[in-house]
């Protein structure tokens, strides 16, 4: 045999191989808090929908101290694995409603805890004088409220692990502005990075069976390329050290920030380290900029699969989208097999 007929083969399995290794990604249905949805028919009767991301606060979870309430999550959890569909849970610690406060009560009441929660902003640009409330975080930063937030998931693990698809950590994305006016109290860059990782650290051990997933998109003190300190990097390091996945909310392939920050780091991730990311409401209103039209939802999921690699796409439930194009191109899928 010619060595350019074995240096062709040799490239053959090569990219054989790699395909094996990169299976098309699971798609899961996103109806967030909207979880009576899961007994939709349309959801049910799809063979290619492998599951739902359905969001729980920590509030619900946990009413009082150390007093766990986890009945509806386990009947949701039940509900789908009687119709063979499987659970992500997203915990939810954050809101973007001034009138929504999603961390338990006793953290807002006990000064121990800083008052459990900080209000968070959205600005024009560096523009401080135009904070507009977006808004409240827990205070991941704090080590009592940390502490809490762990015991939650060492509750969870406890009865959820290797029952659950996976549980994946709110978004790292927060803003408190940058002069520092508005930061809260004991609120560092670097800190509340450790703090990230931190948790990170805590789930993997809570959940060693059920995948584990970080939602890492922008980090606050830093803006990539320009002003690169090395903190999203780092919990992208973390996760592939540890094994937890990466990902995050808005499959956005036009959108700058997106391709500065995330994309770039959930592509070139290890080859261990599981991905998925959320096609939110509002992701098929963008438009491609070099055809003016709309994306599709084929678009999104080749971009997904290929440039990505994604082992999960989370697909919202926003109309007519949902309806007219997500179903029907999910339907017209062949299942993936569940790899363990």
């Amino acid at each position: 045999m010619s060595r350019s007929r074995t240096l062709v083969l040799a490239i053959t399995a090569l990219f054989g191989t790699l395909a094996a290794e990169s299976p098309p990604p699971q798609h899961f249905v996103f109806f967030g808090f909207e979880r009576d949805r899961i007994r939709e028919a349309s959801f049910l009767e799809t063979p290619a929908i492998a599951g739902a991301q359905l969001k729980y606060t920590w509030r619900e979870l946990e009413p009082e101290r150390g007093r766990y309430a986890f009945e509806r999550l386990r009947s949701d959890l039940a509900f789908l694995e009687r119709h063979s569909k499987r659970l992500l849970v997203q915990l939810q610690d954050i809101s973007f409603d001034e009138r929504i406060v999603n961390v338990p009560a006793y953290l807002l009441d006990d000064p121990a805890f800083g008052g459990g929660v900080a209000r968070k902003y959205r600005f024009e640009g560096d523009d401080e004088s135009t904070a507009t409330p977006d808004g409240w975080a827990a205070r991941r930063w704090d080590p009592a409220v940390r502490h809490r937030f762990i015991e939650l998931l060492r509750a969870l693990g406890r009865e959820l692990d290797g029952r659950i698809e996976g549980i994946n950590l709110p978004e790292t994305a927060i803003d408190f502005g940058v002069s520092g006016a508005l930061h809260p109290d004991g609120f560092t860059y670097a800190g509340y990075a450790e703090s990230v990782k931190t948790v990170m650290t805590a789930a993997r051990e809570s959940f060693p069976t059920s995948r584990v997933i970080q939602y890492a998109n922008f980090m606050p003190g830093e803006w990539l390329p320009w002003d690169d300190r090395g903190y999203l990097r780092s919990v992208y390091g973390h996760a592939d050290s540890i094994g937890v996945g990466v990902g995050g909310p808005d499959l956005l392939p036009h959108r700058a920030g997106q391709r500065n920050h995330s994309y770039p780091l959930i592509a070139s991730r290890g080859p261990r380290t599981v991905a998925g990311v959320a096609v939110q409401d509002g992701n098929l209103d963008e438009q491609d900029p070099a055809t003016g039209e709309r994306v599709t939802v084929e678009e999104l999921a080749r971009f997904a699969e290929e440039e990505l690699r994604l082992d999960y796409v989370f697909w919202a439930t926003e109309e007519p989208y949902y309806s007219n194009e997500i179903l029907p191109y999910l339907r017209g899928l062949t299942p993936r097999p569940r790899q363990e």
